[in-house]
């Protein structure tokens, strides 16, 4: 994440609050931003289902999001009654504290802002797209309201342990870029696929990357790409499951993290159980946004 400075960003956005949050002044959006949400939106609504997880696409159908950029206070209202969750707008990328204090308190920050309509395929930072169609949809699902919540907490106690790369590889393979298993085969539910067109078909359907069964330890000894589609995805089995590997105590593993490899992002490693074994033949070009 590039360095944050406080004053400058508050310089650039004199109604930012203490806590990086910003008034969405939602009327502010014009008809032509409003348009691209549903260019993306439609474009995702093609390829998702079939793709992504029942959960993602429960969620997405119990929010208001398929009419332009939401409105942030009518969002939350429906959201809060679901898991007890809100949407804050903030002006890009956040600090790792703020960003863990609001996780903690169930608080999503969310970019107030959209790509060009020239850009529906890159960005540099997420976007509002990206932060509330990618990520809001698993947010009304309880089981994984409660694991976000407790990754927040995680991350406010790793801060002092220096261990906030461990912790961001797990984000990074599980909320923007997880698999699970399901009876009907592996589907999406991470932010970064499920807001991508392309990727959702990708990290499914092409033989390139590796997909492994999830162990907390070796996905935290993993890198990952910000660049380009991953060249590994790890499969979760189920939310629950998630939640239980994840929600204790990290102090023994932050011990065992300390030693030992650390994986390249499409390395197989000899305990890995392997659902697929990539080709790494294809090679796309930079597609999206760096989380």
């Amino acid at each position: 994440m590039p360095s944050l400075d406080l004053d400058e960003m508050r310089r650039q956005h004199p109604d930012m609050r203490g806590d990086w949050t910003v008034p969405q002044n939602w009327q502010r959006f014009t008809d032509a931003e409003h348009g691209v949400w549903r260019t993306l939106y439609r474009r995702l609504m093609d390829v998702l289902p079939g793709r992504a997880c029942d959960e993602f696409l429960s969620g997405l159908g119990k929010l208001p999001l398929d009419d332009g950029i939401p409105d942030f206070e009518k969002l939350s209202a429906v959201l809060m009654k679901l898991t007890g969750w809100q949407v804050v707008a903030v002006p890009g990328l956040v600090p790792d504290d703020v960003f863990f204090e609001h996780l903690a308190n169930r608080r999503f920050p969310a970019g107030n802002f959209i790509r060009a309509a020239d850009s529906l395929d890159y960005i540099e930072e997420p976007d509002v797209f990206h932060d509330v169609f990618g990520h809001v949809p698993m947010l009304a699902h309880p089981v994984f309201a409660d694991y976000m919540e407790a990754y927040g907490k995680g991350g406010l106690r790793a801060e002092g342990e220096g261990t906030l790369h461990n912790l961001a590889r797990l984000y990074w393979y599980t909320v923007e870029f997880g698999l699970i298993e399901t009876p009907k085969g592996l589907r999406i539910y991470g932010s970064g696929i499920a807001s991508s067109s392309a990727e959702s078909v990708y990290a499914l359907e092409h033989a390139s990357p590796n997909r492994i069964a999830f162990d907390l330890e070796r996905v935290m000894r993993t890198k990952y790409r910000i660049d380009d589609f991953q060249e590994s995805y790890f499969v979760i089995p189920g939310f629950d499951a998630l939640f239980a590997e994840t929600y204790k105590d990290f102090a023994a593993l932050y011990r065992r993290l300390a030693t030992g490899p650390t994986h390249e992002a499409g390395e197989i490693v000899p305990e890995d159980r392997v659902i697929h074994r990539g080709t790494r033949s294809y090679r796309p070009h930079s597609h999206a946004a760096a989380q």
